[in-house]
């Protein structure tokens, strides 16, 4: 009988020092805030301190971090962000979609001005070897003197150079104007006409895609400093070289201009992407359209620019 009297009493006293504790705990965590996935713990001094949970109710309501790892519960992500010390959030409620590799996001190559000026800069070094000085009997020719004689020699007789005879006219010297910004010869040699047009655009004064002799000496001139444009969306403006994505299309600023790849997406439920208010795939027609406003509203915001310069 004394000994399950002992008991008793220790179960008693065991439970009445729980029960002080947990009326302690109460008082001292009364008004503190620990966030989602903490609780308030009373530390040997008394104080209240912020610990991870320790385990959360069983309930089930699946939910998707942005982590991509799906969770029993929303209890079960902030307890897990606090344990590793991430910054986790809801994606949405339910299992994780498993996301689709098959089809990764592509580059399209581009000129950027950094390609486009080392390709002005390396045929300006070559004509100025060209340049002779004047002698004591001989009259030598000047800078101007040299692009002249390669634009007759290049002109098909119009007395303008398009972007296939200004090709021509650059790979008269090619060793000097190698571009070996990717990996294939083939991505190589695009990227070459495409800075043939980066450079006509540059001083083609009347948008006809096509230099006169002035607007040919304009571009290759030693003292011309090329402008730094940027890319325009929406009312933010990009530095060359900035990235999108659409769908599975990536678009890229270079010179100014937005360029796209244009693969057709066989994911129909890709995310929304930043240029669109849809994440519906695109027919070719519909895409081409969608980058010519961008490269339209460019057009207008560079025009405001300049006018806003003017004035």
């Amino acid at each position: 009988m004394m000994l399950r009297s002992a008991a008793v009493l220790l179960l008693l006293s065991v439970a009445l020092s729980n029960a002080e504790d947990l009326q302690s705990k109460s008082k001292v965590c009364a008004n503190v805030f620990c966030g989602a996935g903490r609780e308030c713990a009373v530390n040997e001094k008394g104080e209240p301190s912020c610990l991870c949970i320790e385990s959360c109710k069983p309930h089930k309501r699946s939910v998707c971090g942005s982590n991509g790892k799906t969770y029993r519960n929303h209890c079960e992500l902030h307890r897990d962000a606090c344990l590793t010390g991430l910054k986790i959030q809801v994606a949405h409620d339910g299992h994780c979609q498993e996301k689709k590799t098959e089809q990764a996001a592509a580059s399209p190559v581009v000129c950027y001005a950094a390609d486009r000026n080392e390709l002005r800069s390396r045929v300006i070094q070559w004509l100025q070897t060209e340049v002779v000085p004047d002698g004591w009997f001989v009259k030598g020719s000047n800078f101007s003197d040299i692009l002249l004689k390669y634009f007759k020699s290049y002109d098909n007789g119009d007395s303008q150079l398009d972007s296939s005879e200004l090709l021509k006219f650059i790979q008269h010297n090619e060793s000097l104007i190698e571009l070996q910004s990717y990996a294939d010869q083939e991505s190589n040699k695009l990227l070459r006409s495409l800075c043939v047009d980066a450079l006509i655009e540059l001083s083609d004064e009347n948008a006809d895609w096509k230099l006169s002799f002035d607007e040919f000496l304009n571009c290759l001139k030693p003292g011309f400093n090329p402008p730094e444009k940027k890319c325009a969306l929406e009312d933010e403006t990009y530095e060359d070289g900035a990235e999108t994505q659409v769908e599975c299309n990536r678009c890229v600023c270079a010179c100014g201009n937005w360029v796209c790849t244009a693969m057709t997406c066989t994911d129909k439920t890709a995310a929304i992407d930043d240029l669109t208010d849809t994440g519906a795939e695109m027919t070719e027609e519909e895409w081409n359209l969608r980058v010519a406003e961008l490269n339209k509203h460019q057009e207008t915001v560079e025009k405001m620019k300049s006018s806003t310069k003017e004035a």
